[in-house]
């Protein structure tokens, strides 16, 4: 009985993991370079560096509905 509580926790422990870094967007780069490979073979993979300037880059050039 133990042991299923104990798997229990770990499993919301690992949804909640989930949530918090796909919301901050610590997958994002990675979401990014499986697309990239998925669906654009040839085109060149960006360093990690190189995506999140683009991406604060096209952010502040169309803040779109942004709060601030």
């Amino acid at each position: 009985m133990a042991l299923r509580g104990a798997d229990a926790v770990r499993r919301g422990a690992a949804g909640v993991r989930w949530y918090v870094t796909s919301l901050m967007g610590d997958t994002a780069y990675a979401r990014y370079c499986a697309h990239l490979r998925r669906d654009h073979a040839d085109a060149p993979v960006p360093t990690e560096r190189e995506y999140w300037r683009a991406r604060h880059a096209a952010a502040d050039a169309r803040p779109g509905a942004r709060c601030c």
